[in-house]
């Protein structure tokens, strides 16, 4: 692997990758092709965005065009761009299946053309639907209860078609709840730690004892990265952390290690679909070298200490995701 293509890379988990990536590997070079939709923040690679080993290209994965100019000289692909956030896909069902599924294809059909070596396609534990006890394996019948969910098994199964009908060295990662730096701030970690910063309520789904298994963004870079190098191509593999808290519990301490009242948190009515319990087994990574760093609570100290340090980043996002919000209840009520 001397140059990698990384798609969404100006998002949460691409940033925080391409950032693993240049510092773990001093001769690769990495081309990031983002669309730089509302979640795609070029401050979020600031810091390297000078580096010669590093280039940016906005373009879309849906515009084969914009495709065409970066795949070739690329030996492998990594496919982060997509629409994820649950509450938008209710809205704009429309939007994912074009990115996650239709934009899947595009890239497929751009990978097979140019002969690339591996292609890493990054979807989601949330595929598989609920589970009430155990965990899921990567041989189980997914059963999605969202758009947003559903487009990511689309996009999956387009991709796992191709290396069955062409031979394109495809491999898929099914990852759990991913939190840390640089996350945009719908997401309940990054929302409930900002608005807590500002003393403002937190909006807790339901009876808040919905359980998500949370993976601090470095240990899913590297999971990535060991995935990439020794994946067997046609294989999916499940990335979790086995950190199953209750968004109560992960609300709470939140508030706690900002020094933060509880009575800042405010029970909403639960979304529509809203699965009770995500959790898959990790056996096939950890045959492969692979064991997460962080415990829930070091991630979160950690997540929860650079939202403090790096209020400039956050503010102006949410001054954005103001702007849109407004845009979207004047447009659709």
């Amino acid at each position: 692997m001397k140059r990698l293509l990384v798609t969404g890379g100006a998002g949460f988990i691409g940033s925080n990758f391409i950032r693993y990536m240049l510092q773990k590997y001093p001769e690769l070079h990495i081309v990031n092709l983002d669309a730089l939709t509302y979640a795609g923040n070029l401050e979020n690679l600031r810091d390297i965005e000078k580096d010669p080993r590093y280039s940016f290209l906005h373009g879309n994965i849906c515009e084969a065009d914009d495709v065409a100019k970066v795949m070739p000289g690329c030996d492998s692909v990594i496919n982060f761009a997509a629409e994820t956030h649950v509450d938008r896909s209710i809205h704009e069902a429309g939007v994912f299946v074009e990115t996650d599924v239709h934009g899947t294809f595009v890239l497929l059909e751009a990978a097979r053309k140019h002969n690339i070596s591996r292609f890493l396609h990054i979807s989601t534990d949330e595929v598989y639907g609920s589970i009430d006890k155990g965990s899921f394996r990567e041989t189980d019948t997914l059963n999605p209860s969202s758009p947003y969910s559903a487009s990511k098994a689309g996009g999956e199964f387009l991709a796992h078609s191709y290396f069955v009908t062409y031979g394109l060295p495809v491999l898929v990662t099914r990852s759990s709840n991913n939190f840390g730096p640089y996350q945009y701030p719908e997401k309940l970690i990054p929302l409930f730690i900002t608005n807590a910063i500002d003393d403002m309520p937190l909006p807790l789904y339901g009876d808040g004892k919905n359980v998500r298994d949370w993976l601090y963004v470095e240990d899913q870079s590297e999971a990535l990265d060991i995935v990439l190098q020794k994946g067997k191509p046609g294989e999916v593999y499940n990335i979790g952390a086995g950190n199953e808290e209750m968004n109560i519990t992960v609300t709470k301490e939140t508030l706690r290690l900002l020094g933060k009242p509880e009575s800042l948190i405010q029970p909403v009515k639960d979304r529509p679909g809203h699965d009770r319990r995500y959790s898959v087994a990790s056996d096939k990574m950890h045959a492969l070298g692979w064991k997460p760093r962080h415990s829930f609570l070091e991630g979160l100290e950690k997540t929860v200490r650079w939202y403090v340090e790096n209020e400039i980043w956050w503010r102006a996002v949410k001054e954005k995701q103001t702007a849109y919000q407004e845009w979207y209840r004047k447009h659709y009520g």
